[in-house]
């Protein structure tokens, strides 16, 4: 490759789960503190951060078509784009991107994506370079302060998978379980907070295995880390994601009842409602144990919304399989949930089972999964109608004088007043649809 002129401006695209956000978010402020500014909206940018994600199929080749579509738009505008490919499809493809795009200047994972300004400086002397490496937490490190932020902010505490469910990739791509220390979390935490945040999510691919030691040396779990953080001054509201029903202990659950700041709110895959099904997938809870688990999490806080993960069309799955996911369901009433079809993943032992089951029997089943869903979070909402709860205004509506933010349940709420992003709001909700509920403003709880 030619030399090339040093990027003004940068884009970065993240796909995929929250942490790819965060990674995304990482990113751009590596980028930043590089002098480059990000690309003003409508413009192409000089440099393009492509964040994969690798959980669905044919991710590969969606990269591919992006490149496509940026080198034509760049040429268009009559500049070819500097190109990144970060993330999951970048760790898992390597130097295979680099073999079939040449248009690629930078290939890196999402464990080394600290070194992006050293791969920088090669790019632009007409070098390409990949970077897979997955070094246990130095990226943290190098990575810098964090900047002015949205009101809510999300947090990495832990990264990795060490359970090895036979359809997801994460363990090869992501590597494995790591948490990281104590004080840096607490650190960052403040710095988000004092950068603009009023809520914190705390990530991980099994966030709830995190574990540290705290200030005074003790062994703690997330549970302990969350009433650490819960002191933060400034801090109001704390959400964590995504969790592993095998890693929820005791200390974590009690959190839900006695911390004010930890909103009600659990997103916990179960992924199917069939104990075979379970056991083909690896994922070392039954049915029963996982509705046990939310009974738990009801007793200490009985208002908890509660979220979930399903997989439909797991290879070998039968209709009466479907049939005790479906009775699941409808035990449970979750207040949102994601559903996907089943897609093998190279490399995982589900990609090679017998009884993969045929798209279109997929699709229906897809369906009926996701009626079911969208009933019971219309329920949901609809009981919320004449709550009054704190909502954190976190952007405008597409309308004059209206504002959109977060319930503590993760409903999306729009009303109209006086208000500013940023701002707890106290609301009545007073009408509810399947995706959102309107909300009338009371009195301002915080700026």
């Amino acid at each position: 490759m030619t030399a090339k002129t040093p990027p003004q401006t940068y884009r970065v695209k993240s796909f995929g789960c929250q942490m790819n956000v965060y990674d995304g978010e990482r990113m751009a402020e590596l980028l930043a503190a590089q002098g480059i500014q990000p690309a003003p909206e409508g413009e192409e940018a000089d440099l393009v951060v492509l964040n994969t994600c690798h959980i669905r199929e044919k991710a590969a080749e969606k990269v591919y078509s992006d490149i496509g579509r940026l080198t034509k738009a760049g040429r268009a505008a009559g500049k070819e784009p500097m190109i990144a490919v970060a993330g999951c499809v970048a760790q898992a493809e390597g130097e295979e991107i680099m073999a079939r795009a040449p248009a690629v200047s930078m290939v890196v994972g999402p464990q080394a994506y600290h070194r992006l300004p050293e791969m920088l400086e090669r790019a632009v002397k007409g070098e390409r370079a990949t970077d897979t490496d997955m070094p246990a937490i130095a990226k943290f490190a190098a990575l810098p302060e964090r900047r002015r932020i949205a009101p809510a902010a999300f947090l990495t505490v832990q990264e990795g998978c060490d359970k090895f469910c036979t359809y997801c990739v994460v363990p090869y791509t992501r590597g494995a379980e790591i948490s990281r220390p104590y004080a840096d979390l607490v650190t960052e935490a403040r710095k988000l907070v004092e950068a603009g945040a009023k809520e914190i999510t705390l990530l991980g691919q099994n966030v709830s295995a995190w574990s540290g030691e705290d200030e005074k040396g003790r062994r703690v779990g997330l549970g302990g880390l969350i009433r650490d953080l819960a002191k933060v001054d400034g801090l109001a509201r704390i959400r964590y994601t995504t969790s592993h029903p095998a890693d929820m202990d005791d200390d974590l659950i009690a959190a839900h009842g006695e911390v004010a700041k930890l909103m009600p709110f659990l997103h916990l895959p179960v992924q199917a409602g069939s104990d075979r099904v379970l056991k083909a997938m690896n994922r070392s809870h039954t049915a029963e144990s996982y509705l046990r688990l939310l009974e738990r999490f009801r007793a200490a806080r009985p208002d908890i919304a509660l979220s979930g993960d399903f997989i439909v069309g797991f290879p070998g799955e039968s209709e009466a399989e479907f049939a005790e996911t479906l009775a699941l369901v409808d035990a449970v009433g979750y207040a949102q949930a994601f559903s996907f079809k089943y897609s093998p993943r190279p490399g995982t032992p589900a990609a090679t089972m017998d009884g993969q089951v045929p798209p279109e029997v997929m699709d229906e089943r897809l369906q009926r999964l996701q009626a079911a869903l969208n009933r019971d979070q219309l329920a949901f909402n609809r009981a919320s109608v004449g709550r009054s709860c704190e909502v954190l205004v976190e952007r405008r509506g597409k309308l004059p004088g209206q504002w959109l933010g977060k319930s503590p349940w993760l409903q999306s709420v729009w009303f109209e007043g006086e208000a500013a992003i940023g701002d707890l709001v106290t609301a009545e909700l007073v009408e509810a649809g399947p995706n959102s509920l309107a909300g009338r403003i009371a009195v301002p709880v915080a700026a």
